[in-house]
């Protein structure tokens, strides 16, 4: 992979296509793309799980830090892509449901799940990427642990005859 330096004052941004033709450089092993279908999501999910328990200041509104975390994503995503912004709204709704649930429903503390899960998916990842003989993404660009679920979405998109980028 070519280093590529971050952009500086008035350059402009990448755009969607840009950003997943790059990440998707690194993601042609079939082993590492199944591996970052499994994993990614859960990542995702172990954040946003991490987050929902961070204590967030009392407001009339019932909202946690996971809620904020998925406002920012949804508008850098609508930056790059209103087609994409929407798919990870409600792919992040989904999961923030499932973290309610399951913290209503669990008896054994919830950072425990989190950690494990986010332990076991980040070797799986690192696994991928060693069949695949490339480095993550994200070593060259912190911005890219933002790409991967919208990467995983475009696939998506393009595997229903959807553009991603429209």
């Amino acid at each position: 992979m070519n280093y590529r330096p971050r952009l500086g004052y008035g350059e402009a941004m990448r755009t969607a296509g840009q950003w997943l033709s790059e990440y998707g450089d690194s993601h042609q092993n079939p082993t590492n793309e199944f591996l970052h279908w499994i994993c990614v999501p859960i990542i995702v999910w172990c954040v946003m799980g991490f987050l929902w328990l961070i204590p967030f200041p009392s407001l009339p509104v019932k909202i946690n830090w996971a809620w904020v975390m998925i406002f920012l994503a949804v508008i850098y995503y609508a930056f790059l892509s209103l087609r994409l912004a929407l798919g990870a709204a409600l792919m992040f709704a989904v999961m923030a449901w499932s973290i309610n649930a399951l913290a209503h429903s669990l008896t054994i503390p919830l950072w425990w799940v989190f950690a494990g899960a986010f332990v076991l998916a980040w070797i799986g990842q690192f696994v991928g990427h060693a069949v695949e003989g490339k480095r993550p993404s994200f070593l060259e660009d912190l911005q890219f642990l933002l790409i991967g679920p919208i990467w995983l979405l475009s696939n998506l998109y393009r595997s229903v005859g959807l553009s991603a980028t429209a």
